[in-house]
C-alpha cells in the first residue's frame, strides 16, 4: 500500500500565493480546527457579544489569508505561527475594546458569578505564558513536532512527512524528545 501524500505546508502557502483555490482549502481545512481549539478558552466569556471564539478565529484567518502574498514562508511551523499570533493580537482587541466599553448589565442581590475566579484566571494565563515562552525557547523542529502533535492532532506518519523523518516511529521519538525539553524548559522558566 503507497502512503499517502501530505503537502508541506510551504508548498501549499506558495501555491495559495499564486492563487491556488485548492491549496488554500486544504490550508483552510488543515488549520482552522486546530486554531479554534487553540483559541478556546482564551477569549474570556465578558467579552463575547455577537461574536464567539469560532467566529473571531475564521474572520481573522480570512483577513490573514488576504495578506498571503506577502507572507513569508521560512519554515514548515511558520503559517501557524503566524496565525495563532494574529488570533492571539485580535483577542486581545477584543479584550481591550470590551474593557473601554463595558456593557451595562444589571445585577440581581442572589446572582452568582460563574466566571473564572481572578486566582483561576491568573493560574490559567500565567501557565499558557510559561508554555508559549518555553515553546519558543525551542529548535525549530521541536516547536514543529509539538504544535503538530499536541495542539493540530496530526498522526505520527503526517508529522514524518512534515519533518522528514523516516517513519511514524522516528516522528514519535521526536515528539517525545521534545516534549521532555519543552516541559524542563517550562520548569526552567517557572523557577
Amino acid at each position: 500500500m503507497e502512503p499517502i501524500a501530505v503537502d508541506k505546508t510551504v508548498d501549499l502557502v506558495e501555491r495559495a500565493k499564486r492563487g491556488d483555490e485548492e491549496a488554500l482549502n486544504i490550508l483552510f481545512a488543515r488549520y482552522l480546527p486546530s486554531l479554534r481549539r487553540w483559541a478556546s478558552g482564551r477569549l474570556p466569556r465578558w467579552t463575547r457579544d455577537m461574536t464567539d471564539t469560532d467566529d473571531l478565529v475564521q474572520e481573522t484567518v480570512i483577513r490573514a489569508v488576504k495578506r498571503m502574498p506577502s507572507f513569508e514562508s521560512r519554515h514548515e511551523g511558520a503559517l501557524q505561527a503566524y496565525l495563532r499570533e494574529a488570533i492571539g493580537n485580535r483577542i486581545k482587541d477584543e479584550i481591550r475594546r470590551h474593557q473601554r466599553a463595558p456593557e451595562a448589565v444589571e445585577l440581581l442581590d442572589n446572582q452568582s458569578d460563574r466566571g473564572a475566579s481572578p486566582l483561576e484566571l491568573a493560574i490559567g494565563r500565567e501557565a499558557v505564558e510559561r508554555y508559549e515562552a518555553a515553546l519558543a525557547r525551542l529548535r525549530p523542529e521541536e516547536r514543529e513536532a509539538i504544535v503538530a502533535r499536541v495542539e493540530m492532532e496530526r498522526s505520527y506518519q503526517e508529522i514524518a512527512v512534515s519533518l522528514g523523518k523516516p517513519s511514524a516511529d522516528a516522528a514519535r521519538m521526536a515528539v517525545s524528545r521534545a516534549l521532555l525539553k519543552l516541559a524542563e524548559e517550562m520548569k526552567r522558566g517557572h523557577a
